[in-house]
């Protein structure tokens, strides 16, 4: 029996030193030397227990016990010097800490293991007595929603995601490996919230008139482009609308550049009240706009420009200085695949309308009649 348990003792030893052999390739150079105090700590008593089995010791004298204190000398300098339960601990608790990234880390079964603090300012209703439970089931409890996508250690991803508390994340899973095998699985959330809005700030900067709020000339013509080819190849009609405020000038000139803003920022919200969603509308320069209409003719377009200046006509705008009326003078335009005109030639055609309407009186719709005119040209 007693031989039984020595060849069991010689085993495990034996299978224990086969392991740190195998280690061997994993190990850094610097912790190499403790590696291989391991080995000798772990060989001495397995070359004892060998010396003892096949019976080349005296009777009755177990040496195994004798040599253990080498065995345990050995250890003890292998962790000391390479700090495993003292400077590397923390070492490494402090770095997974201080990331700014949110940081989750799942078991092969996709279990929680651990979260860092910037994970958890994240997400503050994240605590330690989830340890153990689903990522799945975790996650439903921290956003209220299921996880946006499938979690699998075989293929990464990248997504953002939008929570309820206004954050938005973005999401990236990293696989945690050990040698050629995987152990577990990373999800980091960066915070992109500020980095969002800064977008959306510069995007109105760049594409929306600064006092009106509607789209300028750069955005106008960029999509007015693509949706004028559109026009093009699907044959639809497309109409193009200059609108000037009649006597802006008189206005600047007789309350100031104030009440000219205030009745710029007036005469565009009127005129949004009586375009559709979506209706490409912008301001062109000064006091002029224009609304281009994919998939209206010239005729569709005169009663829209007319129910503009109709519209205008009767709604002052209310300032300190008393109501100011104004007017409309429009130009339409429609495109013609007779003449395989560019955007920047209907431009020409609807501003020739426009300077005919105004030198015919103002407050009033000019249709282009088909008369050539300048090509205006591109911004």
């Amino acid at each position: 029996m007693v031989c039984c348990a020595w060849y069991f003792t010689f085993s495990c030893m034996f299978v224990a030193f086969l392991l740190l052999i195998f280690q061997w390739k994993e190990t850094a150079k610097i912790y190499r030397p403790q590696l291989t105090a391991l080995m000798f700590g772990q060989l001495v008593p397995m070359l004892t227990a060998f010396i003892y089995l096949i019976g080349l010791t005296p009777p009755g004298v177990d040496p195994v016990p004798m040599v253990l204190w080498l065995s345990s000398l050995l250890y003890l300098w292998s962790i000391n010097t390479s700090r495993l339960f003292t400077l590397t601990p923390i070492a490494k608790t402090t770095i997974f800490n201080s990331i700014n990234d949110g940081v989750i880390v799942l078991d092969e079964f996709y279990r929680l293991i651990e979260f860092n603090q910037s994970c958890k300012s994240m997400f503050p209703n994240i605590n330690t007595s989830m340890l153990g439970t689903g990522f799945e089931k975790v996650w439903l409890q921290l956003s209220g929603s299921p996880f946006p996508t499938k979690i699998e250690r075989t293929s990464t991803f990248t997504k953002e995601i939008h929570l309820a508390s206004d954050r938005i994340y973005q999401v990236r899973s990293s696989s945690l490996q050990h040698a050629k095998y995987e152990k577990g699985l990373l999800i980091i959330f960066t915070d992109i919230t500020e980095l969002k809005r800064l977008q959306v700030k510069l995007e109105q900067l760049a594409y929306y008139d600064e006092l009106t709020q509607i789209y300028n000339r750069r955005a106008f013509f960029q999509k007015s482009e693509q949706e004028f080819a559109e026009a093009k190849k699907r044959s639809i009609p497309f109409t193009m609308i200059l609108i000037d405020i009649d006597y802006f000038k008189k206005v600047n000139d007789t309350y100031g550049h104030h009440i000219g803003d205030q009745l710029l920022k007036h005469v565009v919200k009127a005129c949004q009240t009586q375009l559709n969603e979506g209706e490409l509308f912008a301001r062109y320069g000064g006091e002029e706009f224009v609304l281009a209409l994919k998939g209206c003719t010239a005729i569709e377009g005169e009663e829209i420009a007319n129910k503009l200046r109709r519209y205008v006509e009767t709604q002052p705008l209310r300032s300190d200085k008393g109501d100011i009326y104004v007017t409309l003078s429009l130009g339409v335009a429609e495109a013609s695949e007779e003449r395989d005109e560019t955007l920047y030639q209907l431009l020409n055609h609807s501003d020739n309308a426009l300077y005919r309407a105004k030198g015919e009186g103002r407050n009033q719709v000019n249709v282009f009649n088909g008369e050539k005119g300048e090509m205006i040209k591109a911004p």
